[in-house]
């Protein structure tokens, strides 16, 4: 969501923020639209001093006893003047504030430009690649071997792009879940939440999901939307909010299932556990002033490092080009785990700023201490992780010849001392 003020103020700026996105000059018709709307407002002010006058001589006319009946029929007329001026500008308002709404965020001036994931740009690598003495297997393989992944169960039960993990590979997610939280709540500051997973209209718009990508999540009969993110409910936390400077930072973390069509992802990915309608994600959100949202996005992205780390899994840190960056992010820096049976790095957690995008779409302010007037605060978000990916990165990274598959060292108090997964019996 932008100012439009700042649009009317900069409108080359503007266009070529938008260019960056590939898209088209924007400027000239948002400009317009708010033209015809601020001078609809003036009409209808103007209507409404007018009356004022004609009420004022309404008043002498009866002091005076004279007839008034004609002007009390103009002040008549007036009124519905007015209200419908009123009416045709609250229309191009909302034609406005839909126009602005359908438009993403601005790229930090250092992003790099390009088309795609291709133009990406690695920042760091961190740990060793392993090598095999053995082919490495694809997750999906591991996981049906073991007896513990059930991708035909799951289709039988809802369909495509659904898995039923059991035996040690659910108490595994679940334990890559609960690791992770007590990571960023007892070493990174993070409050856990347990938030809804079903939001109104509203949530979605301020986060920038709506209305633009209504066909990638599930809606309810009752006008629910089932949450595609935990970063929905946990940055909404703050909306129509004026917070103390001090209040700040804010930092939420949650786990929950998340929920998406994956419309339009058709291909992709069809196999496995990579790309699916419901999986588990762990989420970070940070609420903080303007001045320290870029130092957050270093913070947060090092706080989902620290679970690889953790883990002990390879990765890389990369920044997003302004044609693979996400609709309401100013900057993001994705990291990709190895996975050996595909023989490339995959994207496991992505972190971005969003500036004060969404802080305007959900009228989320601070007040500076001393001082009068609120400001947009800024929003981060991050996944930290998601953990049926980094199920993947396990079963990839640690699986044996034999088809067993070790359990990292973190995640051994988790599972109750368990060191090795075997195939069921």
């Amino acid at each position: 969501m932008f100012d439009i003020k700042w649009i009317r103020d900069n409108p080359a700026a503007f266009d070529a923020s938008m260019a960056k996105r590939d898209l088209a000059a924007q400027s000239e018709a948002l400009i317009a639209l708010d033209s015809e709307r601020r001078d609809l407002l003036t009409q209808a002010q103007d209507v409404q001093a007018e009356r004022n006058k004609l009420s004022k001589e309404i008043g002498i006319a009866k002091r005076e006893d004279r007839d008034a009946s004609d002007i009390m029929e103009q002040v008549s007329k007036s009124k519905s003047k007015q209200a419908e001026l009123e009416e045709l500008a609250k229309a191009k308002d909302v034609e406005l504030e839909n126009a602005l709404m359908s438009l993403p965020n601005i790229p930090a001036d250092d992003v790099p430009e390009g088309a795609d994931e291709n133009d990406n740009v690695e920042i760091r690598k961190w740990g060793e690649v392993p090598s095999f003495d053995f082919a490495p297997k694809e997750h999906f393989d591991i996981g049906e071997s073991l007896g513990q992944m059930d991708f035909e169960t799951a289709a039988k039960l809802s369909g495509s792009r659904f898995v039923l993990l059991s035996g040690a590979l659910a108490r595994m997610e679940r334990a890559l879940a609960a690791y992770m939280l007590d990571l960023h709540t007892m070493k990174h500051g993070y409050t856990e939440v347990n938030p809804p997973a079903l939001v109104k209209d509203a949530a979605l718009y301020g986060t920038g999901q709506l209305p633009k990508f209504s066909e990638d999540l599930f809606r309810t009969e009752e006008g629910f939307w089932m949450i595609p993110t935990a970063e929905v409910p946990l940055t909404n936390i703050v909306s129509d909010e004026i917070l103390a400077e001090n209040d700040l930072p804010r930092r939420f973390t949650a786990m929950t299932w998340c929920f998406r069509s994956e419309a339009g992802s058709a291909g992709r990915d069809t196999r496995g556990m990579i790309r699916q309608h419901q999986f588990t994600k762990v989420e970070m959100v940070s609420v903080v002033k303007p001045e320290e949202s870029d130092a957050e996005l270093e913070r947060m992205t090092g706080c989902a490092e620290a679970v690889l780390q953790g883990l002990n899994l390879p990765y890389r840190v990369v920044t997003l080009c302004t044609g693979d960056m996400g609709f309401s992010a100013r900057r993001t820096f994705d990291i990709e785990v190895w996975l050996p049976g595909q023989d490339q790095y995959r994207e496991i957690s992505s972190c971005s700023t969003t500036g004060d995008f969404q802080a305007r779409r959900m009228k989320a302010r601070y007040r500076k201490e001393g001082e009068k007037k609120p400001v947009f605060v800024h929003t981060l978000n991050g996944s930290g992780l998601a953990v049926g990916r980094c199920l993947v990165a396990v079963l990839e990274n640690y699986q044996q010849a034999d088809g067993s598959v070790i359990v990292p060292e973190v995640l051994r108090p988790y599972m109750g001392g368990l060191e090795v997964i075997e195939p069921s019996k």
